[in-house]
């Protein structure tokens, strides 16, 4: 028998992701929702359209994405 129920890791993964977006919308106002779920696990990708819409440094975005990675446990 399947149940809808999600198990506590999965929980805790898409709680995670939602806490890493919401620091990566503070740090970066001009991504959207769209934007990081459209890169959701990309993390190259991601950096390459923060730096397109910033134009910061490609590795000064590296950190700081790593930096909030540790702060709020998610996997990038």
């Amino acid at each position: 028998m399947k149940t809808d129920a999600k198990s506590p890791t999965r929980q805790q993964a898409e709680g995670n992701w939602k806490q890493f977006k919401g620091k990566v919308k503070e740090a970066w106002g001009v991504l959207t929702d769209d934007d990081l779920d459209r890169y959701e696990g990309r993390k190259d990708q991601l950096v390459g359209r923060i730096q397109e819409a910033t134009g910061e440094a490609r590795e000064a975005v590296r950190e700081r994405i790593d930096k909030i990675a540790r702060e709020t446990r998610y996997r990038v």
